[in-house]
């Protein structure tokens, strides 16, 4: 008796995300973000995952939604380019997990869009350049020539049409400490911090410029609230607890003491003015 052995055919995870593509409802959401370039875009995925050896061990459905993120501001995905990225992480349980993410040239590109800046710049200050920060008005002067090509800071700058203008320095320490803070991706070997520094760098603080100083479109919003790299929770957490009031205001002896005497005399002139004449 002849027993047939069963190949289960393996599908590929190129073939998975295809297949997830060619999806009616999934095409739709594109068409909805992007109309006639819909399909360029659902293109690029393609080559984006096919290119990216960690990035197929994601679920293609959880790369679209992360993919569909980019679609939604309008940002391409193109590694090149620089403007949005989908990252894979490996998460507690060892799975790998697709996260977008935003470039530096994505923040400049997003409140470029309002057209209310003048200039919007970021750039990396080399050793060699003088740096000059004032306390009290907060701008940053940079004098000198550098002497070599081994970075020492990063700033950015904006300029409203308004006139109001901004600078953002942190040294490379600075830097440092604040990916080791706030950056979940931050110590390891296969992330941007580790193969990309200059640009995460850079990232940073247009990040940081545009969040405290620049104008908080709704894209923009959005953005700080799903480029999951950065805790923003976390950094919020500390930003207060860093400039909260450190002692305990206890308003209920005095203010409380104050309310109830006027209390008792709107009362006391209520019920005089009852027992008065006419009455």
């Amino acid at each position: 008796m002849a027993v047939q052995n069963d190949k289960q055919v393996q599908i590929r995870p190129i073939q998975k995300l295809k297949i997830a593509l060619s999806s009616e409802s999934v095409r739709e959401q594109f068409r909805n973000a992007l109309q006639e370039n819909a399909g360029a875009f659902i293109a690029s995925i393609i080559d984006l995952y096919a290119s990216d050896t960690y990035l197929q061990q994601c679920d293609p459905n959880l790369v679209i939604m992360e993919c569909l993120k980019a679609a939604t501001l309008k940002l391409p995905i193109n590694k090149q380019l620089g403007f949005a990225y989908v990252v894979p992480y490996k998460n507690s349980k060892g799975q790998m997990i697709p996260q977008f993410q935003l470039g530096y040239k994505g923040y400049i590109q997003l409140a470029m869009r309002t057209g209310q800046y003048k200039n919007l710049n970021a750039g990396i200050i080399y050793e060699g350049v003088n740096v000059h920060r004032d306390i009290l008005t907060g701008e940053v002067v940079f004098t000198g020539e550098p002497t070599s090509d081994k970075p020492q800071g990063y700033f950015a700058y904006m300029e409203l049409l308004n006139g109001f203008r901004k600078t953002i320095y942190m040294t490379k320490a600075e830097i440092i400490a604040h990916a080791k803070r706030y950056s979940k991706s931050y110590g390891n070997k296969n992330s941007a911090w580790a193969t990309n520094f200059d640009e995460m760098a850079l990232k940073a603080v247009i990040r940081r410029l545009l969040s405290k100083y620049g104008l908080l479109t709704t894209e923009m919003v959005t953005v700080l609230t799903v480029d999951r790299d950065e805790d923003v929770e976390s950094e919020v957490e500390a930003e207060i607890e860093q400039n909260a009031n450190k002692e305990i205001i206890d308003i209920e002896s005095e203010e409380v003491e104050e309310m109830e005497e006027t209390k008792d005399v709107l009362e006391e002139g209520e019920q005089m003015t009852l027992e008065g004449p006419g009455f």
